[in-house]
């Protein structure tokens, strides 16, 4: 596993990150813990040493169960703030039932539960968790984030963003992580910050970039997610056909020692110098082996050859990154 580093603190960071929310169950189905708790280990055991996860995962269980399988273990822990859940025993609540929270004394005594389910004194990063942009343009947010660094809470602090505002205004507030949507999908955030983001020297987590497992290449256009699956309201049925259409655009990539579309949608996030680390959420051991072993070992992972005609046959396809 090869390492990287990560904004102005220069953390040394696996190239590959562990993401845990399908692990909850709460995103792809039930994961039975025992499973849950071998991939974190197996993880562990590959080299990876970036664990993605937020207190809103399992209402918190996620945490509790990092906290006691890496005690001691050499680390690192990024966690999301800013979101949380109805608690059924409060009686019913109408609509969906996860709502978000930025105000500084909140943000303050989440970091602090978040410590103590992590068994951390000191969280390596924090996240606010896909605040709005009109939020992140005030500036009591950043403040408490500001004030936990300097306590010694956190190591560093940034934003897990849905889009390029929320994460300028947060560059311009003092965030030094930015985690983001980056697949061969969907790019276009990364590169609209990408002058911020090398000023500020902040480093950048990439997710989704299996757009929620559609780069896999293990679906046809009339597969159908069950109920509990969070894909089954992601995408209308003509916006799913239409992405497994565009599929094709990314098939020339699948050559030589990239043996897999799966490949290289992971080596497309690698690929992007900006990137400290890919954060991938396998569901099983063998899903996580099958991530590592195809990712590769060194660089160059895709050719500026193959980068440059993916961007055409994108376009043609009417892929608008």
């Amino acid at each position: 596993m090869r390492t990287r580093l990560l904004g102005p603190p220069r953390l040394p960071v696996s190239e590959l990150a562990l993401g845990t929310w399908g692990l909850t169950g709460e995103a792809y189905g039930y994961v039975e813990p025992a499973e849950r708790d071998r991939v974190i280990d197996r993880a562990l055991e590959l080299g990876v040493t970036v664990f993605e996860t937020a207190d809103v995962y399992g209402r918190g269980e996620m945490e509790k169960c990092l906290g006691e399988r890496l005690a001691g273990k050499d680390a690192r822990i990024v966690t999301k703030v800013g979101t949380f859940r109805h608690d059924p025993a409060s009686g019913p609540t109408p609509g969906y039932d996860v709502y978000k929270r930025f105000d500084g004394k909140y943000l303050k005594d989440a970091v602090k539960r978040s410590c103590d389910r992590l068994k951390r004194e000191k969280i390596d990063v924090v996240l606010l968790h896909n605040p709005s942009a009109s939020t992140m343009a005030a500036t009591e947010a950043a403040l408490a984030m500001n004030d936990l660094k300097q306590s010694g809470v956190i190591g560093t602090w940034g934003i897990s963003a849905g889009d390029s505002y929320a994460a300028r205004a947060a560059l311009g507030h003092g965030a030094e992580v930015i985690e983001l949507p980056y697949n061969v999908f969907f790019s276009r955030e990364l590169h609209d910050l990408a002058g911020e983001i090398r000023a500020a020297n902040a480093g950048v987590l990439a997710r989704s970039v299996l757009s929620y497992g559609l780069l896999a290449g293990l679906y046809i256009g009339s597969h159908s997610f069950p109920a509990n699956d969070h894909r089954s309201n992601r995408w209308t049925r003509r916006e799913f056909e239409s992405r497994i259409r565009q599929l094709d655009a990314v098939r020339p990539l699948v050559t030589g020692n990239v043996l897999t579309l799966r490949a290289a949608a992971v080596r497309f996030a690698l690929a992007n110098e900006m990137v400290s680390s890919v954060v991938l959420g396998p569901k099983s051991v063998s899903q996580l082996e099958e991530l590592v072993r195809e990712a590769g070992e060194e660089p160059p992972y895709l050719t500026t050859e193959a980068l440059t005609q993916l961007a055409t046959d994108l376009a043609h396809a009417g892929v608008m990154t």
